[in-house]
């Protein structure tokens, strides 16, 4: 639980640095050829799929918040609870977005503003969710169960 609340921390205090420093569609070279923030508002998933439905990934973004926390609650692993508390935090984190941003409740746009030649603009909370996708990948490969104990 604690990496959640960690995750969702610094996934909000980072759009809020954005917000309240950046104008909308400026970008700011952190390395260059390598890093810059560029501040955008991204109504659809990643890459900007499905912008004209966004209430979708706000009812997906619930679900999967509620399995993660309630799994939390039930893991007797540290790898698990690392997964499930990094994608919890991740998925809260632009489902804060989605409810209380503009356009309106459920719809909104989440903020991304860390951005990589040639690939998509994204958030700290995409970047929890992906790392703890990869890892949940792995332990269901390796067969680890939620308790920490192997498959046979």
């Amino acid at each position: 639980m604690t990496l959640a609340v960690l995750a969702y921390a610094l996934d909000q205090l980072s759009k809020l640095w954005v917000e309240r420093t950046m104008e909308l569609g400026e970008s700011i070279v952190v390395i260059p050829g390598l890093l810059r923030w560029h501040y955008i508002l991204n109504p659809g998933a990643a890459f900007s799929i499905g912008e004209g439905h966004t209430w979708v990934f706000t009812l997906i973004q619930a679900v999967v918040a509620v399995v993660a926390l309630v799994q939390i609650a039930r893991v007797r692993s540290l790898p698990w609870a690392l997964a499930l508390g990094g994608l919890a935090g991740g998925v809260l984190g632009n489902l804060t977005d989605r409810l209380f941003r503009p356009p309106s409740f459920g719809q909104g746009h989440v903020v991304d503003m860390i951005s990589v030649p040639r690939f998509a603009v994204f958030n700290v909370a995409d970047s929890f969710i992906v790392c703890s996708m990869i890892l949940v990948c792995l332990l269901l490969v390796t067969g680890r169960r939620l308790d920490g104990t192997r498959e046979a």
